[in-house]
Parts: structure tokens; C-alpha cells; sequence
């Protein structure tokens, strides 16, 4: 069972969480998304309050997507856009590249190391900073009540991470905690996204310019493996951009989602038009 919520009115826009987060990570955007897109945001398996994640001994990748399609068909939600964080970006592209996506929109998304080296380093981080988090667990409610509490805590995956209530921060970092199971089951099982979004579908890829996750560098191959998307680039923004840049985010989501051409005025991030 997952958890969601449907809010706004318009053409269908399902939100994607990163690994070891939770849909409320979408929270800053909502509103302005809202205002034209419905906006359905889901909790992935594993993550923040759906059900536990049971692969049944399939991929991690192959099961998460296979059980979020069963998701949109239980919705009625027929190819409906989707944006997508991290994990979610991967999703994403992968259900697009499966033909049950009108568009997408990725941001900072999994899938795109170059090397080992890269797996690596990403599996590493996130074995720091879960141990780290079971050892800061029981002053983390203190920690929360600081700009600089808030910073240790999440700063790794935000830019600005005072710009977080105290209650958001303890509700993000409560909710990586609990998703440790799922979040070591897909480092173990690696993998990379293998492109193929057909012709037609709109796809939007953007990096954040602080990104110590998957850093930016790796948006190398996203450029590769989809030439036709447009490429950009979120300067000032962590890993989970969403409350860093709200307004920015917003708006490139909104232009990746649209019907129609959008004006020449609207510009969201700087296109992402050289490599580094």
C-alpha cells in the first residue's frame, strides 16, 4: 500500500521522492505545481509511510517501478507527466522509456555514473550517513532547533538547509532512518540507466550545481544517452533542490510538463550547454 496525496487541478503530475526520503520533500513547490498541474505525490515502497519494500526477489529497480505503474493504473492516471528526484528521476525516465510517460522532468537523477568508482563513492555516502544518523538519533530533536543543527543533519543533500523548518528537518531525517532496508538494498544491487525514452516525449534533466550525491559531473552521460532532452542546470542547489530553489524548481517543471512550447521569457536554470 502507498501513500499519496492529490491536490491542484489540470493535466495529471506524478512527484518522485529520491531514495531515503519522502513525498513532503515536494512540499515547497506544491502550491505554485498545484495552481496548474493535479499533483499527486507518492511515498516510494519503503519510504516515508507506505509499506514495507518487498521485491520479491526481482531487481530493486525492476520492483519499485513495476509496483509505482500498478500505482498510476490503480489512479487511472494514463501516461500522465512525471518529475522525479534522485531514485524517483530514474524511475522516471525509465517508466517514460517504457512508453507510460507524456513527459519528464529529472532532477539530479540515479543512473548516470560513469565508473564503479562512482557507485562506489555514492554507496559509501549513504553508509556514513546512516550510521552518522543512528548515532545522532537521540539529541536529533534538540539538533533541529538550530541553523547549524539543521545544517549537519541535512546539509548533505541541501544547499540551504536552515531554509527547512525544524519540523520538516526532523521529519526528513526520521524518514531516512526508515528507509535504511530499501536504501542499502538498491546500493547493493547498482545498475545505470540504459536510455531509450521514445521520440516525442518530452524529457527535462537538470543537476544541481552543489550536488555531493551524484555529483554534476555525471551529468556527462545524461547528455549522451539523451540528446534530445533539455539539459540544465541548477547553480546554488544540493541534491534534493527543492527547497533550495523553489521557485526555479517550480518553473522547470511546469515548462517540462507543458502542452505547448513555452515563451522564450521563461527560463527556470541556465541551459546545461558545456561539460565542466
Amino acid at each position: 500500500m502507498l501513500e499519496y496525496e492529490r491536490t491542484g487541478s489540470g493535466e495529471p503530475l506524478v512527484l518522485l521522492h529520491g531514495i531515503g526520503h519522502r513525498r513532503q520533500a515536494w512540499e515547497p513547490v506544491i502550491e505554485r505545481l498545484a495552481a496548474e498541474r493535479e499533483v499527486i505525490l507518492v511515498d516510494l515502497p519503503g519510504h516515508g509511510g507506505s509499506g514495507r519494500f518487498r521485491p520479491g526477489g526481482r531487481p530493486p529497480l525492476d520492483a519499485m517501478r513495476a509496483q509505482l505503474t500498478e500505482f498510476m493504473a490503480e489512479q487511472k492516471l494514463d501516461r500522465p507527466h512525471i518529475a522525479g528526484n534522485s531514485l524517483g528521476g530514474w524511475i522516471a525516465l525509465d517508466i517514460a522509456a517504457a512508453g507510460g510517460a507524456r513527459s519528464v522532468t529529472a532532477l539530479s537523477p540515479a543512473g548516470f555514473w560513469s565508473s564503479y568508482v562512482d557507485v562506489s563513492y555514492t554507496g559509501v555516502l549513504f553508509t556514513v550517513m546512516q550510521a552518522s544518523a543512528a548515532l545522532v538519533a537521540p539529541i536529533a530533536p534538540q539538533m533541529v532547533r538550530s541553523a547549524f543543527g539543521r545544517w549537519v543533519l541535512m546539509g548533505w543533500i541541501a544547499a540551504k538547509p536552515s531554509r527547512l523548518s525544524p519540523e520538516r528537518a526532523l521529519g526528513d531525517f526520521r524518514a531516512f532512518r526508515r528507509a535504511a532496508g530499501t536504501v542499502f538494498r538498491f546500493l547493493r544491487a547498482g545498475g545505470k540507466f540504459k536510455g531509450g525514452v521514445p521520440a516525442g516525449v518530452p524529457v527535462s534533466i537538470a543537476w544541481a550545481g552543489h550536488d555531493v550525491v551524484l555529483p554534476r559531473y555525471q551529468r556527462r552521460r545524461a547528455r549522451r544517452l539523451l540528446p534530445q532532452a533539455e539539459h540544465h542546470l541548477l547553480e546554488g542547489c544540493g541534491h534534493v533542490p527543492m527547497s533550495d530553489d523553489p521557485e526555479r524548481v517550480a518553473e522547470l517543471i511546469l515548462r517540462g510538463s507543458a502542452s505547448v512550447e513555452p515563451s522564450q521569457d521563461m527560463a527556470p536554470a541556465r541551459p546545461d550547454q558545456h561539460a565542466d
